[in-house]
């Protein structure tokens, strides 16, 4: 062979070689980590491994999930916000830590500058409960009482910063009562102290009161959500009881860091909303008490936001209920 066409073919195999080289593998090409910023065992962690084992099979690779729990949920916010923006380490998030607590208080990231909005999930509301021997059968006679007797009713929750606790601000702001915020490590050591009858009422996740109700153990007196739940179809809504502003609806969703590459959060947005899909998954989610909640990545970008600005001015009434 001619020697120039040697070294015009080896010339040639080299810019090939580099352009293959400089191509990206298909995302994605080692394991998933979604973070969870729960205990083992919780509400947000058993949907993140039903989730999880959805999006391994679409995806063919691993996805593990962490649990990184502690601060609300801050401390894996925080994880998440820290980590390499490649799509391997993925925030499996309840609304709460992304929408309220930042707004209500001091945190190390920023809900909407901090990460990419991959999807919603799944939603759920809060029950207003009170204990089985609690002399209110009615949120209207809850709050006459709380206006007869100011500072005399309490309200138990998950924590400084949590849904539940938003909950009781709301409900003392808007029906103009005075109460007590009593704050617990979790929902269930609230709840233990409700059915004692130690505080006067809890709002508590529709997925965990349902059971609770239908025992006989608690009562639910209203809804956070703007329809009623067919699991709880005798109680009314918030609005229905005469406060129409008071709307609460909580989320799960997945987030991905800051900078992660456009075409890696279009994959998992395609794979989250083939899981919203699946028949299996949605039966699952609605057999715990959850609704699907196929938000677009766009969608809920403008969720976060609107959220965040709700909640803000809630602010003072909150680090004073603490």
């Amino acid at each position: 062979m001619n020697p120039w066409n040697i070294a015009l073919s080896a010339a040639l195999l080299g810019v090939w070689g580099a352009a293959a080289q400089a191509q990206p593998k298909a995302y994605p090409q080692q394991p998933i980590k979604l973070v969870v910023g729960y205990s083992p065992g919780g509400s947000v962690d058993i949907v993140a491994r039903q989730y999880g084992q959805k999006l391994s099979e679409l995806l063919g690779q691993s996805v593990i999930v962490e649990n990184k729990a502690g601060a609300s949920g801050t401390l894996a916010a925080h994880a998440v916000k820290n980590a390499a923006p490649n799509g391997y380490t993925l925030y499996f998030v309840a609304s709460p830590t992304i929408s309220i607590t930042p707004a209500v208080t001091s945190t190390s990231f920023d809900p909407v500058a901090d990460f990419l909005p991959i999807g919603s999930v799944v939603k759920y509301t809060n029950v207003l409960l009170v204990g089985a021997q609690s002399p209110f059968k009615s949120l209207q006679e809850l709050v006459a009482f709380g206006k007869d007797q100011p500072g005399q009713l309490s309200y138990a929750s998950a924590g400084n910063g949590s849904s539940n606790h938003l909950s009781g601000v709301l409900l003392a702001k808007y029906a103009g009562i005075t109460m007590t915020h009593v704050p617990f490590k979790g929902n269930a050591p609230a709840m233990a102290e409700l059915m004692a009858n130690r505080v006067s009422i809890l709002f508590d996740l529709n997925t965990t009161a349902v059971t609770q109700v239908q025992g006989g153990s608690v009562r639910a007196l209203a809804l956070t959500s703007p329809q009623r739940n067919p699991q709880l179809p005798q109680t009314p809504t918030m609005a229905e009881c005469g406060y129409p502003d008071f709307n609460f609806e909580g989320w799960i969703g997945l987030l991905a860091p800051a900078k992660t590459a456009p075409e890696v959060v279009e994959a998992l947005a395609q794979a989250n909303q083939k899981i919203l899909a699946d028949a299996r998954f949605v039966a699952d989610m609605e057999r715990s008490g959850y609704a699907i909640d196929p938000v677009s990545t766009a969608d809920l970008k403008k969720r976060i936001a609107s959220d965040y600005a709700f909640f803000k001015p809630l602010a003072p009434d909150v680090q004073a209920s603490q």
